[in-house]
C-alpha cells in the first residue's frame, strides 16, 4: 500500500477523518519552510500539500499567488522543492506528501526525469490543476506507472456528464472543491458540501477530502464531518505571510487538526 492509501486506512480504522495542511515551498524561504514542514506531523497533520511555486497559479488566490511569488524571488525552484521533500524524508518516513502545483514546471523539468526525481525524493502524490483528464497520456497515467498518486480536483460544477471523465485514472484521493472560485475565497457551507460528497461516493470509492474555504478549527471539523478529510491552505499561508513564529504557526496547525480530528 501507499503512504496515501495506508494513511486512509489507519485514519479509518480510529474512526477519524484526515487533516491535510498546505504550505508553499520556499516561504518566506527554504530553512523555514523546511522547519515548518517538519512540525506538522507533530502538531497533527495527517497528509501535507506542499506547493510547488510557479508564476501563474491560476486556480490560487491572492494568498497563495502572494507566498509563490516570494518563493521565486528568493529562488525557490522544482529542483529545491523535491530536496526539501528529500530532506524532510531523513526524519520522517511515514507522512505521507503531495505536491500540488503546475505542469509548467514539470513540463520543463521533462516528465520522465521529474516523476524519477519525485519518486526518489519520497513524493506520494501530484495535483496538477491545469491538466484536465483529456491530457491523462501527457502526465496522469505515467504518474501512475511510476508508482505516484495522481490526484484530482472536482468541484461544485462538475456534473454528472463530466464526473465519470475524471475517475478512472485518479488514485490517492479526489480533492473535492468546496467553493466556486480561487483558493481563500468565500466560506464553505458544510451543508452543501455533504450533498455534493455523498454524490461523488456513489461514482467512486476513493477518499474525497475537501478543501477551499476552509479557515477555523470549526470549518474544518465542520468539513471533516462531511467527508474524510479537511485541507487548509490559506489560512496557514497567511500566518506565514504575517511573519509568525514557527511555533505560532505550528500552534494554529493544530487547533486546525484537533478540529478536524474532532469530527
Amino acid at each position: 500500500m501507499t503512504r496515501i492509501a495506508t494513511k486512509f486506512a489507519d485514519l479509518k480504522s480510529k474512526g477519524k477523518s484526515a487533516f491535510v495542511s498546505y504550505i508553499m515551498a520556499g516561504d518566506p524561504d527554504y530553512d523555514t519552510t523546511l522547519e515548518i514542514l517538519k512540525g506538522l506531523p507533530a502538531s497533527g497533520v495527517d497528509i501535507i500539500e506542499l506547493g510547488a511555486p510557479f508564476t501563474d497559479p491560476m486556480a490560487d488566490g491572492s494568498t497563495i499567488q502572494l507566498a509563490g511569488q516570494r518563493a521565486l524571488a528568493g529562488g525557490m525552484t522544482l529542483n529545491k522543492t523535491l530536496s526539501m521533500v528529500d530532506n524532510f524524508r531523513k526524519t520522517d518516513d511515514i507522512t505521507p506528501i503531495v505536491l500540488m502545483g503546475y505542469y509548467n514546471p514539470i513540463y520543463n523539468h521533462g516528465v520522465e526525469k521529474f516523476l524519477v526525481d519525485a519518486k526518489k525524493a519520497g513524493v506520494d502524490g501530484i495535483i496538477v490543476v491545469d491538466l484536465p483528464p483529456e491530457e491523462d497520456a501527457e502526465l496522469c497515467i505515467p504518474a501512475g506507472k511510476a508508482g505516484l498518486d495522481f490526484i484530482r480536483l472536482a468541484t461544485p460544477t462538475t456534473d454528472a456528464r463530466r464526473l465519470p471523465k475524471l475517475l478512472p485514472n485518479t488514485s490517492g484521493f479526489i480533492y473535492y472543491v468546496a467553493v466556486t472560485g480561487v483558493t481563500g475565497s468565500g466560506s464553505a457551507n458544510a451543508k452543501a458540501v455533504g450533498v455534493e460528497i455523498n454524490r461523488l461516493k456513489e461514482s467512486t470509492d476513493l477518499p474525497i477530502v475537501v478543501g477551499f474555504g476552509i479557515n477555523t478549527p470549526e470549518a474544518a471539523r465542520d468539513m471533516a464531518s462531511q467527508a474524510d478529510g479537511a485541507v487548509v491552505g490559506s489560512a496557514i499561508v497567511s500566518k506565514i505571510a504575517a511573519g509568525e513564529t514557527v511555533s505560532d504557526v505550528l500552534s494554529f496547525v493544530k487547533t486546525l487538526a484537533d478540529g478536524a480530528h474532532s469530527a
